[in-house]
């Protein structure tokens, strides 16, 4: 994990579109000013954007670049093989799709109660372990979205796991559901790096409610969207804090504060506490907009759009007549 270069990344599983297609020229702009600023993480996935991800980090990345210059972590996601004899071909695809003759990082990804049965009865895991053997992966880890407990039962029965992907950010850090915290410990007991994930909630922490977007204003300094990432970068074992950027605007207010970081003052870190409590008591929604639902269903549905539409519906009905 030497060649990874800062603690910030950069998320592609939001690019700029330009309807079903990405935005190539843009998403070129804020490759090139990533990597000038001195960072040199990129994360994708087979899903991601129907596809649309790894190949355009092969038009934007792999093919401007030198291979030594990146960091390039994909996932194996448990929708795309159905038998152990499937994994290879759909990681020869993955490579050809992204230009690259090996991953720096390779994750089982979206780990959970409901898929790890599945991709241990494939051999998932083991099978992620040779390729590394071949040098076909640098470094094995996992993608998780579930209990502490689960995240136990897996570093317990792979401990040659080398890295674990989390959502972490401070509106989850003691979600009862998400469990952030209890996650992130159980990785410091067993001596894993953590590579964060929506560290903005999907924007949800850059879009804030009033009160809580006073809370950061007083502070005189720092767009919300530098609280939250900051926040999450500055525990003790963050390897990568991972962001998804959708325009070049995004990515230059994000490389202004994680280019030479800083972690958290104390009076920063009491406002975020003050901004912890009121969503406590509005009870944010847990969506973080990140489409893994929509690219797993059959149907192809908007999922999230469709679930805002039921929600605006019974908002209308719990408003009283006037």
């Amino acid at each position: 994990m030497d060649n990874v270069k800062k603690n910030f990344g950069f998320g592609c599983m939001r690019l700029p579109m330009n309807g079903e297609s990405v935005n190539l020229e843009e998403t070129g702009r804020m490759v090139d000013a990533f990597l000038e600023a001195g960072f040199n993480y990129f994360d994708t996935a087979h899903g991601y954007l129907q596809g649309e991800s790894e190949k355009a980090l092969k038009a934007c990345l792999t093919s401007r670049y030198p291979r030594e210059s990146y960091v390039l972590t994909d996932k194996l996601t448990g929708s795309f093989f159905k038998t152990e004899a499937d994994i290879r071909p759909l990681f020869e695809s993955q490579l050809e799709a992204c230009g690259v003759t090996y991953f720096d990082f390779y994750l089982m990804h979206a780990q959970s109660t409901k898929n790890y049965g599945h991709f241990k009865a494939c051999r998932a895991y083991e099978t992620a372990f040779a390729l590394k053997a071949e040098g076909r992966v640098r470094h094995v880890g996992l993608s998780f979205h579930d209990s502490a407990e689960m995240l136990e039962q897996i570093l317990t029965e792979y401990p040659a796991i080398e890295a674990v992907q989390l959502q972490f950010n401070y509106a989850d850090y003691d979600d009862p559901k998400v469990q952030s915290r209890k996650c992130y410990e159980v990785c410091v007991k067993h001596g894993k790096p953590v590579i964060v994930m929506e560290p903005v909630k999907g924007g949800n922490l850059v879009k804030l409610p009033d009160a809580a977007k006073q809370v950061f204003e007083d502070l005189h300094g720092g767009s919300p969207a530098s609280y939250a990432i900051r926040f999450a970068a500055g525990f003790p074992g963050i390897l990568m804090d991972l962001a998804g950027m959708s325009d070049i605007k995004q990515m230059k207010d994000n490389i202004s504060f994680m280019q030479n970081f800083q972690p958290l003052t104390d009076a920063e870190m009491e406002a975020v506490h003050k901004v912890q409590d009121i969503f406590r008591f509005m009870h944010r929604i847990a969506c973080t907009a990140c489409r893994c639902c929509t690219d797993g269903c059959p149907q192809r549905l908007p999922i999230r759009e469709l679930l805002e539409q039921v929600a605006a519906e019974l908002k209308k009905k719990e408003e009283p007549e006037t």
